[in-house]
C-alpha cells in the first residue's frame, strides 16, 4: 500500500515537473547522468531496451492515443480513469508486469519517440524508475510513467497520459 501512494505521490511530482519544459539540451542529459552516477542511481539508459513479451500492446482506455497502451503482457488492477482537461482528453491507469522496470521504462521511451513525443525527464530512485515525454508542438499530448519493483518479482506500473487538442 505504501508504495501505491509514493508511485501516486511521484506520479503528481512528474507531472508538476514536465509541465511546460522542453526536452533538455544534450550537455544539460550529460550533466543530469553525471548527477545520477554521483547519487549512486543508475541511468536508464536509452539504447537497453530489453524485448517485451511476444503479447500485443492494447490501448489503455478507449480512445487513448498510440503512445498509451498496456505494456504487452501487463495486467490491469482497475479499470482506467479518464477525464477531460485543459489539453485534451487523458487518463490514468495501473497495471502489473513480470517485466523489469528497466524493461518498462525502456519500452515506453521507444513507443514515446515513436508516436513522435520528446523526453522531457527520467529518474531513478532506489528501483523504482520514471520517464516523461512530450509533444514539442505544444498540442498538449504528454506521457507519464512510473514503474516500481513490488514483493514477489513484479513491478507495478502507474501511466498516465493526455490526448493533446
Amino acid at each position: 500500500m505504501k508504495r501505491m501512494f509514493a508511485a501516486a505521490g511521484l506520479t503528481a511530482a512528474l507531472a508538476v515537473a514536465g509541465c511546460g519544459q522542453s526536452p533538455a539540451p544534450e550537455s544539460a542529459a550529460a550533466d543530469d547522468a553525471a548527477a545520477d552516477a554521483a547519487a549512486g542511481a543508475a541511468p536508464v539508459a536509452a539504447s537497453a531496451s530489453p524485448e517485451p513479451p511476444a503479447v500485443a500492446a492494447r490501448p489503455a482506455a478507449t480512445g487513448a492515443p498510440a503512445f498509451a497502451v498496456i505494456y504487452p503482457g501487463g495486467t490491469p488492477t482497475g479499470p482506467a480513469t479518464v477525464a477531460q482537461g485543459p489539453a485534451g482528453p487523458g487518463g490514468i491507469v495501473s497495471f502489473t508486469t513480470a517485466s523489469s522496470p528497466d524493461a518498462v521504462i525502456a519500452y515506453y521511451r521507444k513507443t514515446a519517440e515513436t508516436a513522435g513525443l520528446s523526453s522531457v525527464m527520467a529518474m531513478n530512485q532506489g528501483d523504482a524508475r520514471a520517464y516523461g515525454a512530450a509533444a514539442e508542438d505544444n498540442s498538449g499530448k504528454l506521457l507519464r510513467v512510473v514503474a516500481t519493483p513490488v514483493d514477489g518479482g513484479t513491478t507495478s506500473v502507474q501511466l498516465d497520459w493526455t490526448t493533446g487538442k
